[in-house]
């Protein structure tokens, strides 16, 4: 067990300090802080500019982005019939992250399938140590799948849309 005071006094140490991340291991424990500045204001809500983490062993999440795509045409309900997957874009995420569908939780989402999108159009945000990054369109065309859920966590080059090239 961590004591509390001692907690206190690294986070205080690396806000106080010019270094970025600090992380050690204190009897079987690995504490790892991190300071980021803090990012734009693109939501309503602003995050601490720290992050604390208490190391636990990590599950391995090899089966979810199975199971998202597995799911994902289940959802598509009363989309138009999508075409054959070997005309589709694949859109991926470039960083391991948080997927986000709109700019705030009362906020559109910024693409629902069937929903046409111009090259360099913003599709959702991925949220990597509290930035939000927003993840812009590669091709003009229709949406035909969106391959995860509001707010579940992304790896890099997972498949997050599947967009049909405009003709």
């Amino acid at each position: 067990m961590i004591d509390l005071d001692f907690l206190r006094g690294l986070i205080s140490a690396v806000d106080d300090s010019g270094i970025d991340s600090l992380e050690i291991a204190r009897g079987g424990t690995r504490i790892r802080i991190h300071k980021t500045p803090p990012p734009a204001p693109v939501s309503a809500a602003a995050a601490p500019a720290q992050v604390v983490h208490a190391a636990a062993p990590a599950p391995a999440p090899a089966a979810a982005p199975a199971a998202a795509t597995a799911a994902a045409p289940a959802d598509s309900g009363a989309a138009p019939a999508a075409p054959a997957a070997g005309n589709l874009v694949d859109v991926k995420s470039p960083m391991v992250g948080t997927y986000y569908r709109s700019p705030a939780p009362e906020a559109p989402a910024y693409v629902e399938l069937g929903t046409r999108v111009a090259k360099g159009q913003t599709l959702c945000i991925l949220e990597a140590m509290k930035l939000m990054n927003e993840l812009e369109s590669e091709v003009a065309g229709i949406v035909r799948e969106i391959l995860v859920d509001n707010g579940e966590p992304v790896e890099y080059g997972q498949v997050l849309f599947r967009i049909e090239p405009a003709a």
